[in-house]
């Protein structure tokens, strides 16, 4: 119990639950779309690291070894089962890669959308309340100017770590045909 209350006290110095949720909140909602987003796509990319760095090895190790242990190598059914596992690794490697690229393609986009919808805000408390309050455009214009940032900045980082991810898979896939050359 007494953990518990010392893990409130220590949140609450904190304050970043709060921080947080006001920079979300002056976003507005399609700042949460693009969270949601980003979680999706740091757990593929998570997942992709954790197959390319611990369960990859062992998958092929395993082909290596069926490979080695083979007595004819130079046949065509030797070669046609070296492909087949070949195609095996590639499918396993390439796996969620499309949909990493796709949710930061898509970044940007629902940034941009954050865009439209904050600038309506802005005209629409242009319509009912004319220039005289600059506070309620300024909630507008915070909402059309947030998105667009974090979709940009998602998209930056986001083609960096596919474009890391694309190239770490590439060396393993090229390893992999080397250590399976026929003798």
């Amino acid at each position: 119990m007494y953990s518990l209350s010392l893990l409130k006290t220590y949140l609450g110095e904190l304050n970043w639950v709060n921080a947080l949720a006001a920079f979300m909140g002056s976003g507005g909602p399609v700042l949460w779309v693009l969270a949601l987003l980003l979680v999706i796509f740091w757990v593929l990319a998570l997942e992709r690291l954790v197959y390319l760095f611990w369960v990859f090895p062992k998958h092929q190790i395993i082909w290596v070894n069926k490979w080695q242990a083979r007595g004819d190598q130079h046949s065509w059914f030797a070669r046609s089962q070296r492909d087949a596992w070949f195609s095996l690794a590639r499918l396993a490697l390439h796996r969620y890669l499309n949909l990493m690229k796709l949710s930061v393609a898509l970044c940007p986009m629902i940034g941009l959308l954050g865009t439209v919808t904050g600038m309506i805000s802005v005209f629409d408390v242009l319509a009912t309340q004319g220039t005289a309050q600059p506070r309620l455009m300024a909630t507008g214009i915070s909402m059309a100017t947030l998105p667009t940032m974090v979709g940009m900045v998602a998209a930056l980082v986001g083609m960096f770590m596919h474009s890391r991810i694309a190239k770490l898979i590439e060396v393993r896939e090229l390893h992999l045909k080397r250590l399976m050359r026929s003798k």
